[in-house]
């Protein structure tokens, strides 16, 4: 009973002095960007090796599949848990915290930011470079040219957000449009699985049309009404960032609506 104990108190300092180094070094504020960007490049290829290895016995339609399809059906999974992380935290952030609420006296929105903001970022940084190089190496299968033009904007804008503190608020906003990439996703599945004549198919597709138009217009149209109410405080960021909270999102607004009217 004396050595359990003694291994356990040891086992708990260990613990005390890994957490300690974890808050010191790998959480400070000069490294946690840093950290946060490979946790989600390592989430990324968690995600893609679990599905390969869950759909194989699973899914009696995978192992049927040419070696590119697995390689897209594992692809999707990475971007469609991605879709939900990324999600869920911007809608939370946004709309339900109060770090960008007009109602706290903390200085300018378009330069607040705390350490969750931050780190929540650099996993996004993390997942669009994964999924960008992806695209790159097997160019153009896995998306064209629209592809890479919406992930390097993403990138640029996610990557100064997450790097400066600034316009974090925007990136958020923009950010939630990822809502619908889980059913489009899905509606790959179903027609890779021969179910494109299923009643899931059809109700997957008012899905999309639905949430493509509240995440992809309505809510971009807030947004710039969002950045005309509070102009004066944009004109404090720098001007790059400025470049990016009024180019960027106007970019990827005219990407949605062309990709919304095409049948």
């Amino acid at each position: 009973m004396v050595v359990s104990e003694e291994a356990a108190m040891v086992i708990k300092s260990y613990q005390d002095q890994a957490e300690q180094l974890l808050k010191e070094y790998a959480l400070a504020d000069p490294f946690r960007p840093y950290v946060s960007i490979v946790g989600g490049i390592f989430a990324c290829k968690m995600v893609y090796d679990l599905t390969r290895l869950i759909s194989s016995v699973h899914f009696k339609s995978y192992p049927n599949l040419s070696k590119f399809q697995r390689t897209e059906w594992n692809n999707r999974a990475m971007s469609t848990v991605h879709a939900v992380f990324i999600t869920v935290m911007s809608l939370y952030l946004v709309f339900w915290s109060d770090l960008y609420s007009d109602d706290r006296l903390a200085g300018p929105v378009t330069l607040r930011n705390s350490p969750m903001s931050t780190f929540v970022l650099g996993a996004s940084v993390g997942y669009f470079l994964a999924d960008l190089g992806m695209i790159f190496w097997f160019y153009p299968d896995l998306g064209g040219l629209e592809y890479v033009v919406h992930h390097l904007l993403s990138l640029a804008s996610i990557a100064y957000a997450m790097l400066t503190g600034e316009g974090q608020l925007y990136t958020y906003m923009v950010l939630i449009s990822e809502t619908t990439t889980p059913g489009i996703n899905l509606r790959w599945y179903l027609d890779t699985a021969g179910m494109k004549r299923s009643r899931a198919y059809v109700v997957n597709g008012v899905v999309i049309f639905l949430s493509w138009l509240v995440a992809r217009i309505i809510l971009f149209i807030y947004l710039f009404y969002h950045v005309y109410l509070h102009y004066d405080q944009v004109r404090q960021m720098q001007r790059f960032g400025q470049f990016l909270v009024l180019v960027v999102p106007l970019v990827l607004s005219v990407m949605n609506l062309m990709c919304y009217s095409t049948p």
